[in-house]
């Protein structure tokens, strides 16, 4: 698969907005679910292609909903501080080129522990990784 400029533009703003307060690690596991959507065989029909179509997929990535407040920053309407740019861009790029190791053994999903409550898929969905306030998760029914 060829991974474009934007590609790599949308996956870092993503990981920027989903795992800024993470660090390097958080960052890195939050784009190896990126990529496990990409190169899962059901990319085309459910997650998206690539992986500008995996991180724009609607509801998938909530900072890239409208009504977040994370959109002002990925759309360009507010300046995202440069440090913390550089620092997703760093991650996107080790992870598109698979120079970092998937910490999360194949997750396609995660979900903030800052959330009122755990989602409903998580029951049912064998858990790989909690990694600060991220949980990672395959085999999601």
């Amino acid at each position: 698969m060829t991974v474009t400029d934007k590609d790599r533009d949308i996956l870092a703003r993503t990981l920027w907005a989903e795992a800024r307060g993470e660090g390097p690690a958080g960052q890195i596991a939050v784009a190896w679910t990126i990529r496990n959507r990409v190169n899962d065989g059901k990319a085309n029909s459910w997650w998206g292609e690539g992986y500008t179509g995996v991180c724009l997929k609607p509801y998938q990535f909530s900072c890239w909903n409208k009504n977040d407040p994370n959109f002002a920053y990925l759309s360009g309407a507010k300046p995202i501080p440069a440090g913390q740019f550089a620092q997703a861009q760093k991650a996107a790029d080790q992870v598109i080129a698979g120079t970092a190791a998937d910490p999360t053994d194949g997750a396609t999903h995660y979900y903030a522990t800052t959330m009122p409550k755990a989602p409903v898929w998580a029951a049912k969905a064998k858990q790989t990784l909690k990694l600060g306030h991220h949980v990672f998760f395959k085999d999601v029914p």
